[in-house]
């Protein structure tokens, strides 16, 4: 998965003094899910455009699929399948005749187009409420129908702007099950615009960071958390108990100093009978061995791993901000 299918260079948007997209280098592959992440503003759905060839870069570069979408956007869409937060349908029309419309327009013949279209409406779920007016669709499945619009022309990349916006929890991890399976199956790159973390976090390879035009932050979740948190991807809890309170002092110096001493512990800090032991990956298990062995009793044992929560978090903190991770 090394071909790069979307290639942003020094990609810069802006309308009048205000710069919407700054300086942006971004490549993403061919085949991944790549989730670009910020708040409402940040400007995700001008870059979003700006791939399509909707609007015009103030300065830089951007290719999807080998193509400049500046020069050529007709060939881009023709490649790109683009779902918006609020997808517009025939709501007198069935979900199937929608799809129908939507594949003579890209020119696919009738034979054809009726088979594509029956065989996406029961990938996505909707086979039984093909003939049901889009217009009595719930939101869950209209966005469903607008997965199934976006596929009917076969495309290599799909970009999906906030698409779960409205669907209930239930919807929601289905819709993004889809996703990954369709990308996985069909080897799909998919880019997913969002500002919902957990569910970035949930099925995309990579995220960017992306707030007031910038992009802050660029890779996989466990490579910005030893970024961001020294090594420690991974922070395990113990509770101990000395059972010869005689020796507790004694027996609680050497269990840090073997901690310290086990490679890919990074940090350990030790209050009361509590022991908080930072690690570069999860080593729960070795952790409670070196413990047991030490004949020392264990009474509790947990494991916080840095998710995007937390590194979203950590990249506010006093306004900072830091280096991008490729």
């Amino acid at each position: 998965m090394s071909q790069h299918i979307i290639v942003l260079e020094g990609l810069t948007k802006k309308y009048g003094a205000l710069i919407a997209v700054n300086d942006l280098h971004l490549t993403i592959n061919k085949g991944e899910i790549y989730g670009l992440l910020g708040p409402n503003g940040a400007g995700k759905s001008t870059t979003i455009r700006m791939m399509l060839g909707l609007t015009e870069p103030t300065a830089g570069i951007v290719r999807v699929c080998g193509i400049d979408s500046t020069v050529n956007p007709i060939d881009v869409k023709r490649r790109v399948g683009y779902l918006p937060d609020n997808v517009g349908f025939y709501d007198n029309r069935t979900g199937l005749e929608n799809l129908l419309f939507i594949a003579r327009l890209n020119r696919t013949t009738d034979a054809e187009a009726h088979a594509r279209a029956k065989e996406l409406l029961d990938r996505v779920g909707l086979a039984d409420a093909m003939h049901k007016k889009a217009g009595a669709y719930s939101r869950g499945m209209r966005q469903r129908l607008g997965l199934a619009d976006v596929l009917i022309k076969k495309p290599e990349v799909i970009i999906l702007d906030e698409p779960t916006l409205g669907i209930d929890p239930s919807g929601v991890r289905e819709f993004l099950q889809l996703i990954v399976q369709l990308s996985r199956e069909e080897g799909l790159t998919v880019l997913l615009s969002s500002h919902h973390l957990y569910q970035v976090q949930q099925v995309c390879d990579r995220v960017g960071i992306f707030v007031g035009g910038k992009l802050l932050a660029n890779g996989d979740i466990p490579t910005l958390s030893k970024q961001l948190f020294t090594g420690d991807s991974f922070v395990i809890e113990a509770g101990v108990r000395y059972p010869n309170p005689a020796h507790a002092e004694t027996q609680r110096m050497q269990l840090e100093q073997t901690l310290r001493d086990t490679s890919g512990v990074s940090s350990v800090q030790v209050v009361g009978e509590r022991f908080r032991i930072g690690c570069s990956e999860d080593m729960t298990a070795l952790i409670a061995r070196i413990i047991v062995q030490a004949k020392i009793d264990l009474t509790y044992l947990s494991k916080k791993e840095y998710g995007l929560d937390d590194i979203y978090q950590r990249y506010f903190e006093g306004g900072q901000t830091h280096e991008q991770v490729a």
